[in-house]
């Protein structure tokens, strides 16, 4: 994490306010290195930690105590090393992991019954630095299904609510991307727009956002970056935008700088003063 901060750093001419780390089942974190990463002399940075409790357990057992010595290790392990305040996701991007049959374990009914147990244990046993983030895909398929309401696991345990949109073939400008609609999905608003209507005293956040090259127009990303600059100010409630920078993304090249024009256009959006983090707060 060091090497591949210094170098986007370096890449994008500015210290990152937000850096965004995974971890899964039994691993305990902030690591020693992520520690120096938040307390970093030159500024303060504020750790957004995505964790996946574990892959072994359905979401009914953990939500049944099965992990809960687990969970009570990674609570001693934060209090004890960690008292600054962080993003804390849960099992982020359900949507695609949902069985939504009784018995499975793993409906969006046990996704939210997991979210809150693993964030009241957590709380018990003392972490109140966690600020946490329920992070949906985003996508207009899982969107307009029946039971995507029921996974929000509740105002009490969720603080930010988050989005991992990526501008893919079908999207033109930042709108598109955080407002996404899909021919056949009718009842879909958009992501930014559902969240209004459904979760409106929560700031949002963009978790992951990412912009894929496109054979044939190499100054997509150059004219994508330069139009979110201007568009993000008509979304007010969003108030972090975390940028999923790699070669080897899922679906394409992310990186921000694959064009002269485009790392013009990505350092704009980032010395925007408006998109300046506050100081961090240390606990």
């Amino acid at each position: 994490p060091l090497r591949a901060l210094a170098r986007a750093e370096r890449r994008m001419g500015r210290r990152a306010d937000v850096v965004h780390l995974y971890h899964r089942g039994s691993e305990l974190f902030p690591t020693p290195q992520e520690r120096r990463i938040a307390r970093d002399p030159g500024g303060r940075r504020i750790l957004l930690v995505n964790w996946k409790p574990s892959l072994d357990h359905t979401w009914a057992q953990i939500a049944g105590g099965a992990i809960d010595p687990r969970i009570d290790r990674l609570a001693a392990h934060i209090t004890r090393n960690f008292p600054e305040r962080f993003f804390l996701t849960v099992h982020h991007e359900p949507e695609n992991d949902v069985r939504q049959h009784p018995g499975s374990g793993m409906t969006a009914e046990d996704y939210a019954a997991m979210f809150r147990h693993v964030v009241r244990r957590l709380r018990r046993d003392g972490v109140r630095n966690a600020v946490t983030v329920m992070t949906y895909m985003g996508a207009p398929n899982w969107g307009a299904s029946p039971w995507f309401d029921r996974l929000y696991p509740g105002d009490d345990v969720v603080d930010w609510v988050a989005m991992d949109p990526y501008a893919d073939e079908r999207v033109r400008t930042f709108g598109d991307l955080v407002d996404r609609t899909r021919e056949g999905f009718a009842r879909w608003p958009g992501t930014y727009r559902w969240m209004n209507a459904h979760l409106p005293g929560k700031p949002v956040m963009l978790a992951e956002w990412g912009v894929f090259e496109r054979p044939g127009d190499p100054a997509f990303k150059e004219r994508f970056f330069a139009g979110t600059r201007r568009q993000v100010r008509d979304y007010p409630r969003i108030k972090a935008l975390v940028y999923f920078d790699s070669p080897h993304a899922p679906r394409g090249d992310t990186r921000f700088d694959t064009t002269p024009g485009a790392l013009q256009a990505f350092s704009g959006l980032a010395h925007d003063p408006d998109l300046r983090a506050p100081a961090v707060p240390q606990q």
